[in-house]
């Protein structure tokens, strides 16, 4: 089991050194990783690109990485020079973080103000959201043997509408078809996680074109989830 930070306090204020020092130096930017000592909140926290480095460097799941990396490309300036030391100090040390991304699936596809349901144009999408959602919510009360993910997934990607609200819940399922697939659990998995997330904002800017910030609006708010679940994440000792 990952225990964030290894379960050291060390290891927690390391990181946070370096992702401040960066904010000050005004070293965080948007679409590059890590380029002449600038780059990306991923690239500032691991001086990398490789979201694995979360895992062996900081004890933290890679999907979340890939959850903070697509979350601070979609936010504004204001926002994202923020975001990782936001990301950082709320993880408390020692915490056992592998439930944070099933939660945050299912406030992703089904949450009644930021769900991607709330865009879906049909029946059939409505309900492959929900039964991908439900699912989640199996692996969350720890009921996860009988899933069927693959035919999720079959199912999601069917009821794909022209606002991506079902291509988020159609991820969502890849992310865990992958994931109990060891032939594809390593880059699929967390790709598709994220591919999730970019998903639902993608649902949220094509439903509300008219408002300029309807993609940031919706980018804040999975930022914001992302923050309170993996600060209530239990601490094992």
């Amino acid at each position: 089991m990952l225990r964030a930070f290894h379960n050291d306090p060390n290891i927690k204020g390391k990181y946070l050194a370096r992702v401040r020092a960066h904010i000050a130096a005004d070293e965080l930017i948007h679409g590059k990783y890590w380029e002449n000592g600038k780059g990306c909140a991923v690239g500032c926290t691991i001086h990398g690109s490789n979201h694995s480095a979360y895992e062996t460097e900081l004890s933290i799941p890679r999907v979340l990485a890939k959850l903070e990396d697509g979350i601070f490309e979609g936010m504004s300036n204001g926002l994202s020079k923020v975001w990782p030391e936001q990301f950082l100090l709320c993880i408390p040390v020692g915490a056992d973080l592998s439930g944070v991304w099933p939660r945050f699936a299912v406030w992703l596809l089904t949450d009644d103000k930021f769900g991607v349901i709330q865009f879906a144009k049909s029946a059939k999408s409505k309900k492959a959201i929900r039964d991908v959602s439900d699912a989640y919510k199996s692996i969350v009360d720890g009921k996860s043997e009988d899933i069927d993910w693959r035919k999720l997934r079959k199912a999601a990607a069917a009821a794909a509408d022209a606002y991506y609200a079902a291509a988020a819940a159609s991820a969502a399922a890849d992310a865990a078809a992958y994931y109990a697939d060891a032939a594809y659990y390593a880059d699929a998995y967390y790709a598709a996680a994220a591919a999730a997330a970019d998903a639902a904002s993608a649902a949220a800017s094509a439903a509300a074109s008219a408002a300029a910030d309807a993609g940031n609006n919706f980018r804040e708010a999975q930022g914001n989830k992302l923050l309170e679940l993996m600060a209530a994440a239990p601490v094992t000792q």
